[in-house]
């Protein structure tokens, strides 16, 4: 796989499509949709939506972020808007203000529940 770079001190304003890698050191006001990783260096934005398969965060996101992995997010992060998302880490001292929703955990609830029910029935 390829990796993308935006640089520090450079700013993109429109929709970007790639099945590559992308690290954003800059800044980045629009749509990104990769197949691969998004990393938001310590310096990096990103405002607008945000759809991949994982991503690391150490900067700032604002938006709506939709992955189908894990978001990873670092202590120097911030992150607002709607998360959608598989797997979720923070490390401690992570402004993360966002509505979140994590795919895949509501059948293993539900599965868990059933079980339970089950047991409790025949006792």
């Amino acid at each position: 796989m390829e990796r993308n770079v935006i640089a520090k001190n450079t700013t993109i304003v429109g929709d970007i499509k790639s099945d590559g890698d992308f690290r954003i050191d800059g800044t980045l006001e629009g749509t990104l949709t990769t197949n691969g990783r998004v990393i938001i260096g310590l310096d990096g934005f990103i405002k607008g939506k945000v759809e991949a398969t994982n991503a690391d965060i150490e900067g700032k996101f604002s938006g709506e972020l939709l992955l189908s992995n894990t978001l990873t997010i670092k202590a120097s992060a911030n992150i607002s808007g709607n998360v959608v998302i598989g797997k979720l880490s923070v490390e401690p001292g992570a402004a993360f203000n966002a509505a979140c929703e994590m795919k895949g955990a509501i059948k293993e609830l539900n599965s868990t529940n059933d079980t339970k029910k089950t047991s409790e029935k025949t006792a």
